[in-house]
């Protein structure tokens, strides 16, 4: 057998870098980084590695696999054929539509969908024929509050401005550690050097987190704040600009408006009012302000801790605002739109809101996807339009979403539920059918939605690095063929689909570099990725609103002030919040069956501030009980000064104890679910995200 070097783009994280592959027949040699990948530079993270632990697992499943039960109830798994497990769950997804209505068929799709086009340009191929509204993702545990501002402000929901990191001279960064994430819709490579090179040549970096993570340690400055309070502290930035007149919107001053509705709007909010209940003094977020407001390039930032809390949408809406207020929006050095060879902006719906609402708890539809915090009180509650059905895709809600228990009881109610997933996991041990898709090395592979948020304009394909095995199907082929079965079963005129390759070079050809004669043939003879130049200025051209202009009082929003106000009238109860973290080995739930990834210390563990141990007569290694409104966990504390007093960490996507669960390594370092404590009540008001970070929570000694 002979040796052979493959180009790759790296899948399992926003990142994207690029790979250069090794193999001999059907073993992989090594993983390394590509140097000429234009993006990423030859870095890699510990995660690129774990590729071929994915690819060579045991525990993955090769073909289709039905449950079945014996006379005493005990669960087993039996292999069949894929035209039986197709024709299987065509069948059980069409009776439920003929017997309950089209809503009784509910869609979850989790975080790795992004991850494969193929499963983002053939989904419609299945979810064409069955409209309903009970359709979730991860999408509303994650970046909704992002999306929903873009759709406010910019007109659609992918225009998504990403920091320029490479060029700017001051950096704000909330409730974000690139560090351990490698960037969050913001699809940032070698992300440490970027920081680092940023203050080498005199920038600045300031981290606002209750934790003092790895990116805040690399910070100028970090300052701690109070779980779910960003907003205030957003807003008393904002209310300095004002009253200190440093608003300069510059270039965007002829195309936006509503800038003084808002300064009124937000009078109240002071820097004293908000360091009452953020811990940041009024004197540190007026010189930050001015810092801001000062410096020639500069970038305010938040993601996910901002989002996943119940002000995420002002949170975010606030962040645009004053990147705006300080003409630092569609500026080099600033926050910067993408143009991706393929542009998702203009090939994509922009999206919509409030059209539709929850049955249970009347919870706004965004973009057709209803809040995910809703899922299971859908599938208990009777009536029309009750959950019947589910087909779930590269999800694991069970872990990921709030209040997983009540998920986890929910779902054996179904009459019916298809998983196409390559793990018997914590969700899909409760399927009729499971059905696997080939390896991610493969298939080929094109990254139609994180080149959009990336730092630079870059575009890559790539070839599979091994052949499709016999009697295997992937993705996009799994959605085609359920959708056939479908079209008959419902009597349906049928639909014609293209390979994904085929949609991906059509999009190049018609996409803004169409006149380097862009296509798919052309990132074939350059399989470390093309660049296509740094980002630029592009407004008000790029702009998707009917006006072309920027209204910076959006209604929503505006009125939710009021909503914020109101909770902080009074001061805040002494509470212990909890937050999640991230890890430079995890990504969710998704990465913990793999032994590069989970060797060395337990990282599952409560992180907890001496002082708050003390009062609680918690020693450090002490196991306790975490609890909250709806469920408790056991935890080890760890004891760091990291945390800001009154805070409490648990990692996100760990509890794989569950019986059924076949991952041989993940049960081995089974850990908790810290949404088993998250509750599915509590979620920001505005949007409809859930609100994870900053949960009530109690901590006894055990």
């Amino acid at each position: 057998m002979t040796k052979q070097t493959h180009r790759r783009a790296c899948h399992l994280c926003e990142a994207i870098c690029g790979l250069i592959i090794e193999t001999e027949g059907t073993e992989i040699l090594s993983i390394k980084g590509d140097k000429d990948d234009p993006l990423s530079r030859g870095h890699i993270c510990p995660k690129a590695v774990a590729l071929r632990d994915l690819h060579e697992d045991p525990d993955r499943l090769k073909g289709p696999v039905k449950k079945s039960r014996n006379a005493a109830g005990e669960v087993s798994w039996e292999a069949i054929g894929w035209t039986e497990a197709l024709d299987t769950t065509a069948r059980g997804l069409a009776h439920t539509i003929a017997k309950h209505g089209v809503n009784a068929m509910g869609i979850y799709l989790g975080n790795p969908s992004v991850h494969n086009y193929g499963m983002m340009t053939h989904q419609s191929s299945l979810f064409r024929h069955t409209r309903t509204n009970n359709r979730f993702s991860a999408t509303s545990v994650d970046q909704l509050p992002h999306h929903l501002v873009s759709l406010w402000l910019y007109g659609h929901k992918l225009l998504l401005p990403v920091p320029d990191v490479d060029n700017t001279d001051y950096f704000l960064m909330l409730g974000a550690n690139p560090l351990a994430s490698n960037g969050s819709i913001w699809t940032v490579p070698d992300v440490k050097k970027r920081l680092s090179s940023m203050q080498a040549r005199g920038g600045k970096l300031v981290v606002i987190d209750p934790r003092r993570t790895e990116t805040a340690a690399l910070a100028n400055e970090h300052h701690f704040i109070r779980p779910g309070t960003d907003a205030l502290f957003l807003l008393a930035i904002l209310h300095t600009l004002f009253a200190e007149d440093l608003v300069d919107t510059g270039h965007l001053t002829d195309f936006t408006t509503g800038l003084e509705n808002v300064r009124t709007a937000i009078d109240s909010f002071t820097p004293e009012f908000a360091a009452r209940h953020t811990g940041i003094s009024a004197a540190t977020v007026r010189s930050i302000s001015r810092e801001l407001a000062g410096a020639e390039r500069a970038i305010c930032y938040g993601r996910m801790g901002i989002s996943t809390q119940v002000y995420g949408g002002l949170c975010q809406w606030l962040t645009q605002l004053i990147n705006i207020a300080t003409g630092n929006l569609d500026k080099p050095g600033g926050s910067l739109f993408t143009t991706p060879a393929v542009d998702t902006v203009t090939t994509n719906g922009p999206g919509g809101f409030n059209r539709h609402r929850s049955r249970v708890r009347n919870l706004p539809e965004f973009d057709r996807e209803l809040p995910a915090s809703a899922i299971a009180e859908e599938i208990v509650t009777p009536g029309e339009g009750q959950i019947k059905a589910l087909f779930t895709g590269a999800g694991n809600p069970v872990l990921s979403t709030p209040n997983g228990r009540q998920l986890d009881e929910a779902l054996p109610q179904l009459e019916f539920m298809v998983s196409l997933d390559p793990y018997i996991n914590e969700t899909t041990r409760h399927a009729d059918i499971i059905l696997p898709p080939t390896s991610p090395l493969e298939h080929d592979h094109y990254d139609l939605t994180l080149h959009a948020f990336a730092v630079r304009n870059t575009a890559r394909y790539n070839e599979p690095v091994f052949d499709k095995p016999e009697g295997s199907l992937h993705d996009w082929e799994i959605f085609s063929e359920l959708g056939k079965r479908l079209e008959k079963l419902l009597d349906l005129p049928p639909q014609q689909s293209l390979p994904p390759s085929q949609i991906i070079d059509m999009g190049l050809q018609a996409g803004p570099y169409s006149d380097q004669d862009m296509s798919l043939a052309l990132l074939k003879k350059h399989p470390s990725g093309i660049d296509l130049g740094p980002l630029v200025s592009q407004l008000p051209e790029r702009l998707a609103t009917a006006t072309k202009t920027i209204a910076c009082d959006a209604p929503l929003p505006m009125a939710d002030l009021e909503r914020l106000f109101n909770a902080f009238a009074e001061d805040q109860e002494n509470e212990l919040l909890l937050i999640g973290r991230r890890h430079i080995r995890s990504n969710n739930s998704w990465m913990h069956n793999f032994h590069p990834l989970i060797k060395g210390r337990d990282r599952c563990t409560l992180m907890m501030h001496p002082e708050d141990m003390a009062k609680h007569k918690i020693s450090d290694g002490l196991r306790v009980s975490l609890s909250s409104r709806v469920g408790a966990v056991e935890a080890t504390v760890e004891q760091t000064d990291e945390l800001m007093p009154g805070v409490v960490s648990l990692p996100h996507g760990f509890g794989h104890h569950r019986s059924g669960v076949q991952m041989e390594k993940a049960s081995q370092r089974p850990g908790v679910s810290c949404n088993d404590v998250t509750d599915h009540q509590l979620l920001d008001e505005l949007s409809g995200n859930a609100a994870v970070n900053g949960v009530p929570v109690t901590v006894t000694p055990l």
